[in-house]
């Protein structure tokens, strides 16, 4: 009698522990649906968050580029008034490049220098035409106007927060600032010049000697290199005077490659 109770007992166990299993079954194939529910919705809400990510993305760079068109035709436009040609601006950007590599800027500011160096005499557009276009030397009072355009450039800009026009502006407020201290519109010398200010100030005045001008005639490849060597730590960072000479060939190369039409 005790044997037959026992495997009653065991029997109920084993009906008990079955019942048991399979609700334990249920229960977890159960929360596997709602997990996979649950995966496939995060799957979708994810994918969604990268295509709007993707999108955002897409507009920050459209923005991006059109502030560098922007940047680049204002540029042209301050050229052009004094009857230079869109492909100075070019050749300094290329310049200031590869002078900021050389010197050791990492590749963003080097990037960065070159979209805004083409700025450099966006001040001009508020100098007469009179005088801007000149054709021969200014008087003393004419001189103290076409001074004023870097601080007319930086001015433009100086507001702005965006990175590439805050760059704009302290390369049209100090492109014409010399290592020596003698330079304008503040007179401050050496290291005191920022480096965007004193690349551009070597990339501008070596195409600008080599270009023709309203007031004068291209100076020939010699007599610029006799002028570099002799500012070199006066009016020019002696270091990127340096620079310039040893990567000679380049600087050739990119104003053979840019030549005005």
């Amino acid at each position: 009698m005790s044997e037959i109770k026992l495997i009653n007992e065991l029997e109920g166990l084993k009906n008990s522990f079955t019942q048991t299993i399979d609700k334990l079954t249920k229960d977890l194939k159960r929360n596997k649906k709602i997990m996979d529910r649950s995966d496939k919705q995060q799957r979708r809400e994810y994918d969604e968050l990268q295509k709007k990510f993707k999108e955002v993305e897409a507009l920050q760079k459209e923005i991006e580029d059109t502030q560098k068109e922007v940047v680049f035709t204002m540029g042209s436009i301050g050229e052009s008034r004094s009857k230079e040609t869109g492909s100075h601006v070019k050749r300094v950007a290329e310049y200031s490049y590869l002078l900021a590599k050389h010197y050791g800027l990492n590749e963003d500011e080097c990037e960065m220098l070159k979209q805004a160096s083409p700025m450099h005499d966006i001040g001009k557009i508020a100098i007469p035409d009179a005088i801007l276009n000149k054709p021969g030397r200014f008087d003393p009072e004419e001189r103290e106007i076409m001074e004023t355009h870097a601080q007319l450039g930086y001015d433009m800009l100086k507001y702005s927060h965006r990175p590439l026009l805050k760059a704009a502006s302290i390369v049209a407020y100090e492109h014409h600032e010399k290592y020596n201290g003698k330079g304008y519109p503040n007179g401050i010398k050496g290291e005191d010049i920022h480096i965007y200010g004193r690349i551009t100030a070597l990339a501008d005045v070596f195409d600008a000697l080599g270009s023709a001008r309203v007031y004068k005639e291209a100076w020939d490849d010699e007599r610029i290199f006799a002028m570099f060597k002799e500012e070199r730590g006066e009016h020019f960072d002696p270091l990127l005077i340096d620079i310039f000479f040893k990567y000679l060939d380049s600087f050739l190369a990119i104003r053979d490659s840019m030549k005005d039409i």
